[in-house]
C-alpha cells in the first residue's frame, strides 16, 4: 500500500519526503521491522520508541512515523510528524489491514472483574450457534478453533489489527474482547470499529497504573463515550458506576442486573454446589455455574446474545446445555 494512501487515515503535522512509496508492512517493534516497512515511533511507559529509529531504518525502515522530527534525518528516508503517535498507530494499522473490524461484529467487555468470563462465554455461546468467532482475552487469542498464544491483556495496536484481518480471513463474522483500561489509555483499541461495549464493575484495582480511582474510571468510561450511535451499551445497573458509563455514550443503552430493574433482569432462585438455578426475564433456567458473580456475567452474556440478534435461540437451546 502507498504511504500516501496509510496517511488518508490521520492528519500528518508534517510530512518530510516522498509519500509516494510502497510500504510493504507496519511495525512499532523494530527487532521486527523488516525491508520496506513503516516504523511507528510510539511512546510507551516505558521505552520511547524514538530511540529505535535508528535501528527500525538499519533493518529496513524506509518511513519513519513519529512525534518529533530527528535532528539528523537519513537521506532517502521519509518522516511523518504527527501530534499524537498512539492515536495514530492504530488507525494507520486498521487501514493497512483493510478495516477489518467494519467487516465482522466486535463486542469489547471492560471492567475489573469478568472480562475473561463474558468474552469467553460470548465466543462459545456464538460458536455453538454455528458461527465462526474470534476472541481476544488475557487467557489466550483465538481464531475460531485456532488458538493463539498472549501476554496481554489487550495487544498492540499493529498485533491487534493484524489479528482481526486473520479473523476476518477466516471468516469470522463475529469477534468478542476483553478491554483493559491500560488499552484505553494508551490507545491501543485505536481505529477499532464496535458493534457493542459490556460494563462489569469497577473495584479499587490497577491503581498503581491509573493513580486514583477517578483516573482508572474515565479510562473506563472513555470506552463508551467513543462508541458509535449504531453500537449498544449494556451496563451492570446494580454496580454504582454502571450508569456513569452510559452518561455520554452515543450507543444504544441497556441494562442487566440481579438487585434492580433493569432490561435483563435476573433472580438467584437457589444456589447449590453444582449449579444454579435462575430466573431470567421471567424465564427459569438451570446453569453450571456457582456464584453471584457467575449470574452478574451469565446475564450480561444474555444481554448481548439479544442485542446481536440471537436471543431466541439462546433462550430456547444454549441455555439448557
Amino acid at each position: 500500500m502507498l504511504l500516501n494512501e496509510l496517511l488518508k487515515a490521520i492528519q500528518p503535522v508534517e510530512v518530510a519526503g516522498d509519500s509516494n512509496i510502497e510500504i510493504t508492512g507496519v511495525n512499532i517493534d523494530s527487532r521486527l521491522v523488516e525491508a520496506g516497512q513503516l516504523f511507528m515511533a510510539m511512546r510507551g511507559t516505558q521505552a520511547d520508541g524514538h530511540a529505535y529509529i535508528p535501528a527500525a531504518i538499519a533493518k529496513g525502515a524506509i518511513a519513519i512515523l513519529c512525534e518529533d522530527m530527528p535532528e539528523e534525518p537519513v537521506a532517502g528516508i521519509t518522516y511523518v510528524r504527527v501530534k499524537d503517535s498512539e492515536d495514530a498507530v492504530g488507525k494507520i494499522a486498521t487501514t493497512f489491514y483493510g478495516d477489518p473490524t467494519s467487516k465482522l461484529e466486535l463486542v469489547g467487555v471492560t471492567g475489573t472483574n469478568g472480562k475473561t468470563t463474558i468474552a469467553t462465554l460470548l465466543y462459545n455461546t456464538f460458536r455453538y450457534f454455528g458461527y465462526k468467532v474470534g476472541l481476544i482475552s488475557t487467557v489466550c487469542n483465538y481464531i475460531d478453533g485456532e488458538a493463539i498464544p498472549t501476554d496481554h491483556t489487550t495487544p498492540d495496536p499493529v498485533t491487534l489489527h493484524n489479528l482481526m484481518a486473520r479473523m476476518v480471513e477466516a471468516g469470522c463474522e463475529y469477534a468478542f474482547m476483553e478491554v483493559s483500561s491500560h488499552s484505553i489509555d494508551q490507545k491501543r483499541i485505536s481505529g477499532l470499529s464496535f458493534n457493542g461495549g459490556i460494563f462489569t464493575n469497577l473495584t479499587r484495582d490497577h491503581l498503581d497504573y491509573h493513580k486514583t480511582v477517578q483516573a482508572y474510571l474515565k479510562a473506563k468510561k472513555r470506552f463508551f463515550d467513543d462508541l458509535p450511535e449504531d453500537a449498544f451499551a449494556l451496563t451492570n445497573a446494580d454496580e454504582k458506576n454502571g450508569t456513569v458509563m452510559l452518561q455520554n455514550t452515543r450507543a444504544e443503552k441497556h441494562t442487566y442486573a440481579l438487585n434492580t430493574l433493569a432490561d435483563y433482569k435476573g433472580r438467584i432462585i437457589e444456589s447449590r454446589l453444582d449449579g444454579t438455578t435462575l430466573e431470567v426475564n421471567g424465564r427459569e433456567v438451570e446453569v453450571q455455574f456457582v456464584g453471584k458473580f457467575n449470574a452478574y456475567n451469565l446475564l450480561a452474556v444474555y444481554g448481548a446474545t439479544c442485542l446481536l440478534g440471537d436471543c431466541l435461540l439462546y433462550t430456547s437451546d444454549a441455555a439448557d446445555e
